[in-house]
């Protein structure tokens, strides 16, 4: 491996410690977390989700690490925002950003990715409920903070071995502190 091409998508990847999370920013939230910050909460949540449901760990963690990488070149968009092929768009900006990798390692990633688009896998079906997950948990820590209007960020679909967790996650949040 070319340390140079390591060096350099570990500096596109930097970008993403700085990028705050758009849906937050529109919500009127100061401060609000990185998409590296959503991005860490979200590997974590796929480890434990993962684990548990005695899927591939070590798939589940690689597709949650990469599935926000594009974003260092798109921009973190909210859904309304997303026009066109954006999906496209993602898929070439990832590539972009790992063509400077040996073949296999490239191709493990991008194999990654497209099963994490497609949700064709069990790990990438946890990695997208532990993404929804995570934004409901922010969505309560704000809420907790004296954020208001956040209710739209509560109300996602999961899959049911994660129905469980997200009930709980509501369920703290409305108990009177």
């Amino acid at each position: 491996m070319e340390p140079e091409k390591v060096i350099r998508l570990l500096r596109e990847a930097g970008k993403l410690k700085r990028l705050p999370r758009t849906g937050w920013v529109e919500a009127g939230i100061e401060n609000p977390e990185s998409v590296a910050d959503h991005s860490y909460r979200v590997a974590l949540l796929s480890m434990l989700l993962s684990d548990q449901a005695g899927a591939d760990t070590l798939k589940a963690l690689r597709v949650a690490l990469l599935h926000d990488l594009a974003e260092a070149v798109t921009g973190d968009l909210t859904p309304r925002q997303k026009t066109g092929d954006h999906e496209a768009a993602e898929s070439r900006a990832f590539r972009s950003l790992v063509k400077g990798l040996p073949l296999e390692q490239r191709r493990l990633y991008v194999d990654a990715m497209d099963e994490y688009a497609a949700g064709t896998t069990e790990e990438a079906a946890l990695v997208h409920a532990a993404d929804k997950l995570e934004m409901v948990l922010q969505a309560l820590e704000y809420g907790e903070a004296g954020a208001r209007g956040l209710d739209q960020f509560l109300v996602v679909e999961v899959p049911a071995e994660c129905r469980g967790l997200y009930e709980k996650m509501l369920e703290a949040a409305s108990r009177p502190a």
